[in-house]
């Protein structure tokens, strides 16, 4: 998902159904105890995931062709498997509608992919109205993202941070603590891929980009044409533009993707050495979100599709 980076709210919990309403292009409408769930569909057939109405799109896709990646920040993502080639294991903190998990799961069927997501909801409709569906390499913890990460043993080839919430990356997932954790737990050559929006957009910034270079020393930060994302590839040394736009060229070759990988190398690395700021640093309290759900509430379940 994409968005500000400011302080909690991660995508994630049960669903409580608020509307049932069905509008122009309006599949699904509830609450859930995290977000305010609203899937719509465009007239080519691709389903959008938001957290509020007019919002920023969180997940885009078309049931059924799980290539297309329609968002392009979800197709600059994919240049780590140009660096990357054969990922054994996968970490996905975020799930949204479930786009990047299912695309690493059509090219890569024996990759074991978990994918982390603190809220039922988001999960359900993921299911529910985008056609994500586990199996038995692919699954879902439903779970704070640092909590799991921190328990689970690790040795993942790469991990890809894409926990948002309607307005922010939880501060949490963003510390130099919680860096330097994820770092520990990467297999030899393992690659982080931190997606972050542009940063007029994030008052955290330069913070954030010092707080990266702290904790994994080689990072990349690359401009996503055409989007207002940028990603950050972290954990190990990265190749000279013309090598990664070949391996990006011959991936997409290859796969037979739908689009062209390799114009989102060509936007390169800024290697961003000169940002001075202070180190996001963890609070005194946990800053895991809260659910907003009153007290004993039990949220209903979505509709069928």
């Amino acid at each position: 998902m994409r968005s500000r980076i400011m302080l909690p709210v991660l995508v994630s919990a049960a669903i409580a159904v608020i509307a049932a309403a069905r509008g122009p292009g309006l599949v699904y409408e509830g609450d859930s105890p995290y977000n305010h769930l609203i899937v719509e569909e465009d007239a080519k057939g691709v389903r959008k995931l938001l957290f509020e109405k007019n919002g920023a799109v969180q997940s885009a896709i078309k049931p059924g062709e799980p290539l297309a990646l329609e968002l392009p920040y979800t197709r600059a993502a994919m240049l780590a498997l140009a660096l990357v080639p054969s990922p054994k294991k996968v970490l996905n903190i975020g799930l949204g509608g479930g786009a990047m998990p299912m695309f690493l799961r059509k090219l890569h069927p024996e990759t074991v992919i978990e994918v982390v997501e603190l809220d039922p909801g988001v999960v359900k409709v993921a299911k529910g109205y985008f056609g994500f569906k586990e199996d038995s390499r692919m699954k879902v913890h439903v779970a704070d993202g640092r909590g799991w990460t921190e328990a689970a043993s690790g040795g993942w080839d790469l991990v890809f941070l894409d926990a948002y919430g309607k307005g922010e990356i939880p501060r949490h997932l963003a510390t130099l603590e919680f860096l330097r954790c994820v770092r520990a737990k990467l297999a030899k050559g393992g690659l982080v891929d931190g997606i972050v929006w542009e940063p007029v957009s994030i008052p955290l910034d330069a913070e954030m980009v010092r707080t990266y270079r702290e904790a994994f020393i080689d990072l990349c930060v690359t401009m996503v044409p055409s989007s207002g994302n940028r990603i950050f590839f972290a954990g190990r040394v990265m190749p000279v533009v013309d090598q990664w736009v070949a391996s990006a060229a011959e991936l997409s070759a290859r796969s037979k993707l739908p689009f062209e990988l390799s114009m989102y190398a060509r936007a390169g690395c800024l290697r961003e050495d000169d940002v001075e700021a202070p180190l996001l640093r963890d609070l005194p309290t946990p800053q895991v979100p809260a659910p907003h759900v009153p007290e004993g509430q039990v949220p209903a379940e979505p509709p069928p599709p």
